[in-house]
């Protein structure tokens, strides 16, 4: 649980999750109550703490983007955790989908390929006392095989494919969710592995996301 510091917004994440999230279809009351509890404000430059429970996605740095609070709500719901699971996140970003996931399951290793962003977000989710996140300066669409298999795997940027070591590393009974797509636009895509180990695909919606840059993403264009 997030410490009580600098943190005046508790009405507007009441205001987010009723007039965003939930009024759109998000229905798990552990998902609206980790929205509900983690400051997103804080994983933010301080001059743009009061857009910070809008719904749209903002700037971080570094050309990323702090998703929009539906989407994430939507990605974690997708997840179906319940607690016990141990979760990879690509994409670590500003931090703020790994606090989330850090209030619903037991283990969450996110993975961010910008040692920037990753000292930040390292610093952010510590101050406000999450325990159970360990945060990976690598390339993301390799996985992070020490920590595998995992039981949920969420990539929070858009790939032109589901990358082969992610799937690898998703544990029987596990699901992958991941925007999936062109430069400009994805699907949403939820892959299970059965108990006996096959896959199977299914689509949530359209969205848009940065680039999943790495081996098995998009090719960085000029100077990384």
């Amino acid at each position: 649980m997030p410490e009580e510091k600098e943190d005046n917004f508790t009405a507007a994440r009441e205001w987010m999750v009723e007039s965003q999230i939930r009024r759109r279809g998000i229905r798990d009351p552990r998902v609206l109550r980790a929205m509900r509890t983690v400051p997103r404000h804080r994983f933010l430059p301080r001059d743009l703490w009061d857009q910070a429970y809008n719904d749209y996605p903002l700037p971080i740095g570094e050309g990323q983007t702090i998703s929009q609070p539906y989407i994430v709500a939507l990605m974690t719901e997708a997840l179906e955790l319940v607690g016990t699971e141990k979760v990879l996140e690509v994409g670590a970003g500003s931090g703020y989908q790994a606090a989330i996931l850090a209030e619903l399951a037991k283990e969450v290793y996110t993975v961010e390929r910008l040692p920037s962003l990753a000292r930040h977000a390292e610093k952010v989710l510590k101050d406000l006392g999450y325990k159970n996140v360990r945060v990976i300066v690598a390339d993301g669409t390799k996985g992070w095989p020490p920590a595998s298999p995992y039981d949920a795997i969420i990539v929070t940027a858009g790939a032109p494919q589901v990358p082969p070591p992610l799937l690898e590393q998703l544990a029987l009974g596990g699901r992958l969710v991941i925007p999936v797509g062109d430069r400009y636009s994805q699907f949403l895509t939820r892959i299970r592995r059965t108990p006996q180990g096959d896959l199977k695909k299914e689509y949530l919606g359209s969205c848009r996301f940065v680039k999943l840059l790495g081996e098995y993403g998009w090719k960085a264009e000029g100077p990384v």
